[in-house]
């Protein structure tokens, strides 16, 4: 493996928050080995919760975002409750299964779960009143599709796409514009989306992939179409 490409796999949160769980866990291991050389006991969920906030904290100098750190804040104190509950371990199974099912775009291409707010759908309303009918909108990662489809409801006249790639977010977006005749959801990744065939491509992403999607932008868009981020932090 060539730097460049180790840089890129580092660049997954995925295997920076495993990187920061495993340095916590070392870095509590001894800790706790010195402590007990005192001699100073702490008890296993203390241990546990202290590897928590440490993670969190490397994880936090890796540049990974928020909800990343509460997962990494969270994961070793979870194990340790669901442990002593003596719950099935299909259910450690079906946790991670369906985690990974919805933030399959957040482990891919590290852009998570972000929704529209009602003022931000508000917000969009107002810019799509100012364009001509017909309409040919696009959300780039439409979630839940609650955007996409209030658009779509709101425009009547419009053709509305949203496209996922996030398998459990795609079926529930789906189903959800299943009777909006101008509104449709497809599996599909944002730069497989030729932008070019659409008026308004909005998109609520995050900040790593937009320098990337500008130049698709660029490249594809015709002179009148408009690009709408919603912001983020």
């Amino acid at each position: 493996m060539t730097a460049g490409e180790e840089r890129t796999v580092l660049r997954l949160p995925l295997l920076r928050a495993l990187l920061a769980q495993g340095l916590a866990l070392a870095l509590v291991v001894v800790l706790v080995y010195l402590l007990a050389l005192l001699p100073w006991r702490m008890s296993l969920f203390s241990v546990a919760l202290l590897q928590g906030v440490v993670a969190a904290g490397i994880g936090w100098r890796l540049g990974l975002s928020r909800w990343w750190l509460w997962i990494n804040l969270a994961f070793l104190p979870a194990l340790l409750v669901m442990q002593r509950a003596d719950l099935p371990a299909w259910l450690f199974l079906l946790g991670f299964v369906l985690l990974l099912l919805v933030n399959w775009n957040s482990l891919r291409e590290q852009v998570p779960l972000y929704l529209s707010g009602r003022k931000a759908q508000q917000r969009l309303q107002q810019c799509l009143s100012e364009r001509e009918p017909p309409l040919r909108f696009v959300d780039l990662g439409c979630g839940t599709a609650g955007a996409v489809l209030q658009m779509a409801r709101w425009f009547p006249r419009g053709q509305f796409v949203g496209v996922e790639t996030a398998p459990l977010l795609f079926v529930f977006a789906w189903l959800r514009c299943l009777l909006q005749e101008n509104c449709s959801i497809r599996y599909r990744s944002l730069w497989q989306v030729e932008l070019g065939d659409f008026d308004v491509v909005y998109c609520f992403l995050s900040p790593v992939p937009m320098a990337r999607l500008w130049n698709k932008a660029q490249v594809e868009m015709h002179a009148n179409s408009w690009l709408i981020s919603n912001t983020f932090e």
